[in-house]
């Protein structure tokens, strides 16, 4: 429990002292931003903080830091630490300068954004790269609830087509259109808050329900070794599984959607970082209760691998019951079916904006947003209704998302180091957290069992990836540092 609380503590001073170092290094200032110099009435409306944060909160959320903070768990306390110096120094970073860079720069997505200090080649990857993210966030985060719904209207013996994951699935897909299609404030800035409050209450409840029903939350100092069942590796396995808890790139692809509805740059650092610090918060609590509450065989987080392995909807429902009650039901139900409809609707979004910024498509125009929202959400539904009838995967397509998001989130890193070498400011601040995530990028790359990993000599061979990651984490440093010269 000390070592919990410990880290807790430090996510919270983290937010009132690192985080003002990040934003008086930026320096936000008075000028207009684009919320009240464009206001569009449809993706630029001016926000009032409150709502903004939690707004930034449920986008960048959803069953992230629940979810894969409890997978984290398998590794035993020490992901208390990932998800701890994770947020203050890398998660908050990151978020912070995706969100401002994109305010400095006309609300700019990520894409955009990034090609302005990595170049046009970085630009036209990253358009790419994050439309494809983005697609498969909303696709997981469709198929997930619709499969719960149904789960749970089964168990109450509904039967005929609502008791269906195709048919579920049909009904969240036409309600990411509608949210996609229409004004930010009409719909997502009306529930979001609401559903915002739950994500928060859930882990406020998960946390004071473990010492009062007898759990013990383990100590870091008395288990400080992985407890992973199948033997798998810390490096880098735990810092790519527990991703919106500790840093995120899908977090930079969502971040633009309120950078657009700032009406004061001073705003940023409680929107951004502060949206941040609370995720690592949340996420610390439900990897706790993954540690504390299944019993472990040989030292080993056996009880926790069994209940993961009936899926994320189950075993965060489990958890929520052991640790709330009837209570605990009710929010767990809103959580596992909200939280990820929630992310699910704004990332169709983002990859609607991508490529509006992309094409240079007007999005006051409903004709333009229509060009845009057919064919993202078709796809959407081709790989949604794929897994439903079997010719799709739904754990391999969480598991490319797993490693394409830390390779966004590597990427947008450096386009904030670059921003700030070339006004002349302390790179460091994003240099170290990039050069650290180029590391785990890469090494999961070389090993992992959806990439390189495919062929059995490279599968989990950390003699291999190991000094593969070392090498290309030291090259992007150099050639970021020949790169900043220029602005010296």
């Amino acid at each position: 429990m000390i070592s919990f609380i410990v880290c807790l503590c430090l996510i919270v001073l983290g937010y009132l002292t690192y985080s003002k170092v990040v934003d008086n290094t930026f320096a936000p200032d008075d000028r207009e931003t684009p919320a009240v110099a464009i206001n569009d009435g449809v993706d630029f409306v001016v926000l009032p903080q409150w709502k903004l944060f939690l707004v930034q909160l449920l986008n960048i959320a959803g069953l992230g830091p629940i979810f894969g903070a409890m997978q984290g768990a398998l590794w035993g306390p020490i992901v208390f630490l990932w998800i701890t110096f994770g947020t203050v120094f890398a998660g908050g970073v990151h978020d912070y300068f995706s969100g401002m860079l994109s305010e400095r720069n006309r609300g700019a997505s990520i894409s955009e954004v990034t090609g302005t200090y990595l170049g046009g080649t970085m630009k036209n990857v990253m358009r790419v790269f994050s439309v494809i993210l983005l697609i498969m966030v909303g696709t997981v985060f469709a198929v997930g609830p619709a499969g719960l719904i149904v789960k749970l209207i089964s168990e109450k013996g509904v039967t005929g087509p609502f008791a269906t994951t195709t048919v579920w699935l049909g009904i969240i897909l036409c309600y990411y259109f509608i949210a996609t299609f229409i004004s930010i404030d009409a719909v997502i800035g009306k529930i979001y808050p609401i559903f915002g409050f739950c994500l928060i209450a859930m882990a406020v409840g998960v946390s004071i329900g473990l010492p009062t029903h007898g759990y013990v939350i383990p100590e870091i100092f008395s288990n400080f070794r992985n407890l992973h069942p199948a033997g798998t590796p810390v490096w880098s396995f735990m810092f790519i599984t527990v991703a919106c808890g500790a840093i995120s790139g899908f977090h930079a692809t969502q971040s633009p959607l309120m950078a657009r509805c700032l009406k004061s740059e001073r705003q940023g650092r409680f929107v951004f970082y502060g949206a941040m610090a609370a995720e690592g918060c949340i996420a610390l609590v439900w990897a706790a209760a993954g540690c504390a509450i299944y019993e472990k065989t040989g030292g080993l987080s056996t009880g926790l691998q069994e209940v993961l392995a009936q899926g994320q909807s189950a075993a965060i429902y489990d958890v929520c019951v052991k640790t709330m009650g009837s209570v605990g039901v009710v929010l767990a139900m809103l959580g596992v079916i909200a939280c990820p409809i929630t992310s699910g609707d704004t990332a169709f979004r983002s990859a609607r904006l991508t490529l509006s910024d992309w094409f240079k498509l007007d999005q006051e125009s409903f004709a333009n947003r229509l060009k845009l929202c057919i064919p993202v959400l078709g796809i959407g539904a081709f790989l949604g209704f794929g897994n439903t009838l079997g010719f799709l995967s739904y754990q391999v397509i969480w598991r490319y998302f797993s490693w394409s998001n830390q390779t966004l989130a590597m990427i947008v890193l450096w386009a904030g180091a670059m921003y700030l070498a070339k006004e002349k400011k302390n790179y460091w601040i994003g240099v170290c957290p990039a050069v650290f995530m180029s590391a785990v990028s890469s090494t999961y790359f070389m090993m992992a069992p959806e990439t390189l990993g495919l062929i059995p000599f490279f599968k989990n061979n950390t003699t291999v990836a190991y000094p593969v990651g070392i090498i290309f984490a030291i090259a992007m440093f150099c050639i970021f540092w020949k790169s900043s010269r220029k602005y010296a």
